[in-house]
C-alpha cells in the first residue's frame, strides 16, 4: 500500500511538472517575435527525479529551466522561438499530464477499494 502512496506522490510531481513546462511553453510562443528572446523549457521529469534522489513527496521541489538548443530556429533578431517545436513540446506536456492524471485517478480508486468505500 505504501509503494502505491509513492505512486500518487510521483504522479502528482508529474502533473505539476507538465503544468509548470507547459507555462513556460505559453511564455516562449508570447514572445515568438521578441528580439533576443531566448526558448525556455525545463528539465526532463525523469532527470528532475534523479537530481532529487529522494521519495518526491516529501517536499515540493523546484525544476531546473533549461534553454535548450533548438537548430536551425535562430532568427536574425536573436530569437531562437521555434513554434512548430514549441508546439511539439505543448503535445507532449499536455500528454503527460494526461497520463499523470490517470495514474492519480487509478490509484485513489485502488486505495478506495483496499478501503471498502466506493467512489
Amino acid at each position: 500500500m505504501l509503494d502505491d502512496i509513492q505512486l500518487i506522490g510521483l504522479s502528482a510531481l508529474r502533473s505539476r511538472h507538465a503544468s509548470e513546462r507547459l507555462g513556460l511553453i505559453a511564455g516562449n510562443v508570447a514572445n515568438a517575435d521578441t528580439p533576443g528572446y531566448l526558448a525556455r523549457d525545463l528539465e526532463g521529469f525523469e532527470d528532475a527525479v534523479r537530481r532529487l534522489g529522494r521519495s518526491p513527496a516529501t517536499t515540493a521541489p523546484t525544476f531546473v529551466e533549461t534553454h535548450p538548443a533548438i537548430p536551425g530556429a535562430q532568427s536574425p533578431n536573436g530569437n531562437n522561438v521555434a513554434l512548430e517545436d514549441q508546439m511539439s513540446r505543448a503535445s507532449r506536456a499536455m500528454r503527460d499530464h494526461e497520463t499523470a492524471t490517470l495514474i492519480y485517478s487509478k490509484a485513489l480508486d485502488f486505495l478506495r477499494s483496499a478501503l471498502g468505500r466506493k467512489g
